[in-house]
């Protein structure tokens, strides 16, 4: 049975999917870097004798039945899953997704070591899982593999989804074997989960910041999740006048874009004024997009997070009052669409002790830590107990090239995790 530390692991997969012109990876869901990430997981769990599986919402499963088990769904019912996601943002770091599936590979070589010496005695299956397209940067919705298994997306919603190229989701699913027709809520994969734990790369410096460093300014290498901000995606449409940007004089222009760029400003200046808010618009495509041609139309898509539901709402809809007044102002329309919505999650408050319990006798000073980034973790948390471990990042950089995690902390994360999921195998 092979023993690759995690490091050693991510290493094998580094030079997958590097982007030579934004930087960093970028390993949209079913293109070929996150489809040899895909097969990089099924090698190493078949290799480690784990039951492999692809379920008809494209998750991976990496099964570890109990001794004597057959294997089947009634023997499965209830039992411990980890994992995380292979997919990136355009241009994202080595660690967010990556580093949680490589984390539960090692953290299975430590307990399988422990059952084999006698430490380590079970009493139900562990799973170890990869979701698809958590990231939405292929198709727009944020873990779409979790919400089509526990039903929060509409399966006729998520196979119209269309990615830039104008591809449906349905369409890329059947070409990468999977069944439309079968996508959907599953509710045996759902009973098979007692308990699901994601580890990941933390998205932020909460494990950095003054409040939690020694003497010589350095962290705890692992925290506890306590919540994930409530959180949304929104699409406005600024439509305009397409015409010659050498003909038409500037008293005579309706352009989308001038609307949008007074909106990206005023999204900033909303924000701002919102203690806790966070709106961000990190992509914008003009159409047709050409140099010397002035834009008919302008989508930019819209991020929003508060802790508070009632207030991530509200955001939204001040940012889309002022959209509206912009674009009469400069002759042009707007239309707003919701892509994605996730309410304020808190962790299972029962789950989230235990692993308190477990990672507090490697790292004493592990403290609970809320974060604004959204998980599987967080959309699966409304139908089963879940809970997440974070491993330090000590700049707090993240879908960035310049996100990083030092390889003592990645190997403490992989023994919290270990001694997290022993406690309640």
């Amino acid at each position: 049975m092979p023993t690759h530390g995690v490091n050693s692991l991510l290493a094998a997969i580094s030079g997958e999917g590097r982007d030579a012109k934004r930087g960093g990876y970028s390993r949209p869901v079913y293109s070929d870097a996150e489809i040899t990430l895909r097969e990089w997981f099924i090698a190493e769990a078949s290799v480690r004798g784990l039951e492999v599986s692809t379920d008809a919402n494209g998750i991976i499963w990496a099964w570890w039945d109990l001794p004597g088990s057959p294997g089947d769904d009634a023997s499965r019912k209830g039992s411990l899953v980890t994992g995380s996601h292979l997919d990136s943002v355009p241009g994202g770091g080595a660690f967010d997704g990556p580093l949680g599936v490589a984390s539960a590979l090692a953290a299975y070589d430590v307990l399988a070591a422990r059952e084999a010496s006698g430490e380590l005695a079970r009493n139900r299956a562990l799973a170890l899982a990869v979701f698809p397209e958590e990231e939405g940067s292929r198709f727009g919705v944020a873990c779409l593999g979790s919400r089509l298994l526990s039903g929060a997306i509409d399966p006729v919603k998520a196979l119209n989804l269309r990615d830039a190229e104008g591809n449906t989701f349905a369409d890329i699913a059947a070409a990468n074997g999977l069944d439309p027709a079968r996508m959907g809520r599953d509710e045996k994969a759902l009973a098979r989960i007692g308990d699901f734990i994601e580890l990941h790369v933390e998205q932020g410096r909460g494990l950095n910041t003054e409040q939690y460093t020694d003497a010589a300014g350095r962290g705890p290498a692992v925290a506890v999740g306590s919540s994930i901000l409530g959180h949304g995606r929104w699409r406005l449409s600024f439509s305009g006048q397409g015409n010659h940007a050498g003909t038409t004089l500037m008293i005579d222009r309706a352009d989308p874009m001038v609307a949008a760029a007074q909106l990206v400003l005023k999204v900033r200046e909303i924000a701002t004024a919102q203690p806790d808010a966070r709106a961000t618009v990190g992509r914008l495509e003009p159409v047709p997009g050409g140099t010397n041609v002035i834009a008919s139309r302008v989508d930019i898509w819209l991020d929003v997070r508060h802790p508070e539901d009632a207030v991530t709402a509200l955001l939204v809809e001040k940012i889309h009052g002022q959209a509206q007044k912009i674009a009469a102002f400069e002759g042009c329309s707007v239309v707003l669409t919701e892509e994605s919505l996730s309410g304020t999650v808190h962790f299972d408050a029962a789950l989230s002790a235990s692993l308190e319990r477990s990672v507090h006798r490697l790292v004493p000073d592990a403290p609970a830590l809320p974060t604004g980034a959204g998980h599987d973790a967080g959309v699966l948390a409304a139908y089963l107990p879940t809970g997440m471990l974070y491993v330090r990042n000590p700049s707090g950089i993240s879908h960035s090239p310049e996100e990083y995690v030092e390889d003592a902390d990645a190997e403490a994360g992989v023994l919290a995790l270990a001694d997290a999921l022993e406690d309640l195998l």
